[in-house]
């Protein structure tokens, strides 16, 4: 059988049929508990808040194992029959909101307005939509379903929560729910490296210590040759410093200055090339600005705070193909996203098969205070997130689960 023909057998099949009844009737409630959620802040790092609310949902919604781990995530459990995959689905908890930002929800000519609004609470608020439908519903899985909220995404988080529950646990498979458009399938991970770099000197007066070389004037030298780097743009490969801060007064060399950067590419080969490029640079600088006034006094450090693995999947990978099935079964088109930077990078560079699934609605100004998400038709994202699910796990005298049980 097909995945196109299982998954119109599952889609037929009269339980799942309720089901999918029950997630658009109860739509309306998924927004409550999305503005719910969305009004209880979660910048990056200080999750908790957000986190034990969810938890009391998945509680509330009686899942097995329901736990926030050592690193903040929180998960709970649905059992298959036995001998059959796991499969873990997941939203992201974090915003990339500081932690006094007003995320008061408003409503305006039928849109909803709010950071965080849409990326990832939408998420959210859609995994807790499919457990109802499956909790509710009298349909057994053969594999197990992990399902939850995890910690990290965004920023500097550096995929955190996935880290830590990939490195502690097995899976057959992965779902990350995220994304603002419905029809766009994410199976390639996009790879970066997050710097900050520090020039150090002894600083002085800018007249009367002219002649001290100058952390300023360094983290100049490295920034421009930086910007002449030359990338390939298959895989596509790139680079750009962000924020930049030193010195202290106009009429002073500077005895520190800093700068971030993010070195990213869709293939691990270049992006490792463009790394070694990058700390030729910073240690260049460093040397020319000491050698440019004969002097020994200016030093650099590179602190690491990013490495999120690129990672890559053949398209025609039956939990791609099930996704398109899915997305098709709700009476849309797949479209073959390029590669982002997703929970899925981390799994999926460990060889676990993995997606990023798109949210329903129509969502814009992500990251942005002016953050939005209009609700028509967001249901077909839920359903379409329970059929992908169904599909890959299998149901119990139904179908057999596309997702292999790895021994």
């Amino acid at each position: 059988m097909t995945i196109s023909e299982q998954m119109k057998k599952i889609q037929a099949n009269e339980h799942v049929q309720k089901a999918l009844q029950q997630i658009q009737v109860e739509e309306e409630f998924t927004i409550k508990q999305q503005v719910m959620l969305t009004e209880i802040p979660a910048p990056p790092f200080k999750e908790e808040k957000r986190a034990e609310a969810f938890k009391k949902i998945l509680e509330d919604y009686d899942l097995e194992d329901v736990h926030m781990d050592e690193e903040g995530n929180v998960f709970g459990k649905r059992s298959g029959t036995g001998n059959g995959p796991t499969l873990v689905v997941s939203a992201h908890l974090d915003t990339v909101f500081p932690e006094e930002t007003d995320t008061t929800v408003k409503e305006k000519d039928g849109k909803l307005y709010a950071p965080g609004i849409g990326d990832d609470t939408r998420g959210l608020a859609e995994v807790l939509a499919v457990i109802r439908a499956l909790q509710d519903s009298e349909l057994k899985t053969i594999g197990d379903i992990i399902i939850g909220g995890t910690v990290g995404e965004e920023g500097a988080g550096d995929l955190r929560g996935v880290k830590a529950y990939f490195n502690e646990n097995k899976a057959d498979g992965y779902i990350s729910i995220d994304g603002s458009n419905l029809e766009t399938m994410t199976y390639l991970g996009t790879g970066s490296f997050r710097y900050r770099v520090t020039f150090q000197g002894k600083g002085g007066h800018s007249f009367g210590d002219f002649g001290t070389p100058s952390a300023t004037h360094a983290l100049g030298r490295a920034v421009a040759a930086i910007a002449d780097l030359e990338t390939k743009k298959l895989p596509k490969t790139t680079f750009s410093v962000g924020p930049v801060e030193g010195g202290s007064s106009v009429n002073a060399i500077s005895e520190q200055a800093s700068m971030e950067v993010d070195l990213r590419s869709n293939a691990m080969e270049e992006l490792e090339a463009l790394d070694k490029k990058f700390h030729r640079i910073i240690e260049a600088a460093c040397h020319e600005e000491n050698e440019r006034w004969e002097k020994d006094s200016m030093t650099v450090t590179v602190e690491k705070f990013g490495n999120r693995p690129p990672a890559t999947q053949s398209k025609d990978a039956p939990i791609v193909q099930a996704l398109a099935e899915a997305i098709k079964s709700v009476g849309r088109e797949p479209i073959y996203g390029q590669a982002s930077s997703t929970d899925a990078n981390y799994p999926m560079s460990l060889g676990i098969p993995s997606v990023t699934s798109c949210l329903g609605g129509k969502a814009g100004g992500a990251h942005t205070l002016k953050e939005w998400f209009d609700p028509e038709d967001a249901y077909l994202g839920v359903q379409k997130h329970l059929l992908l699910i169904l599909s890959l796990v299998g149901i119990d005298e139904l179908t057999t689960p596309i997702l292999d049980k790895k021994v």
